[in-house]
């Protein structure tokens, strides 16, 4: 099962047809949902998490907890709809999309995708090419 929740004022649209794209996105990936969690704070909200939790000192999208139990995924991502509209702004794409993406890179750290290295960065984005190009085609 998967929720959303908000920290904001931030309302997901098309919350059915997200919530079936994220299922097959982990399905296509060999992986069932367990319990997800999707929560849209602000920046200072995701900024007190990341400084709390992973000592880091800086703004991000996203952070994910992941509590995976062999292919089941569970966990929680907070997403900065603060950093989703500046990175949308930054690079001439739609605010939801941006937010998809964001939402799809946190699902595939979950599958295991990482992107420290440039190869594995460079793997990530075709993912979440693919899985965007999927959500064109079948969900929107």
């Amino acid at each position: 099962m998967i929720e959303f929740n908000s920290q904001n004022e931030f309302k997901l649209d098309k919350e059915d047809q997200v919530l079936n794209w994220l299922n097959s996105v982990a399905e296509m990936e060999n992986h069932q949902v367990g319990e997800l969690g999707y929560v849209f704070c602000s920046d200072e909200y995701l900024l007190d998490i990341n400084i709390q939790y992973l000592d880091h000192d800086t703004y991000t999208d996203i952070v994910t907890f992941d509590y995976k139990e062999g292919t089941v995924l569970n966990g929680e991502m907070y997403i900065s709809t603060d950093r989703v509209a500046d990175n949308a702004e930054q690079f001439s794409v739609s605010f939801d999309s941006e937010l998809r993406r964001v939402m799809v890179h946190g699902l595939l750290h979950m599958c295991g995708f990482g992107d420290k290295t440039d190869e594995d960065a460079k793997l990530m984005r075709a993912k979440e090419d693919e899985y965007l190009k999927l959500w064109d085609e079948r969900f929107a």
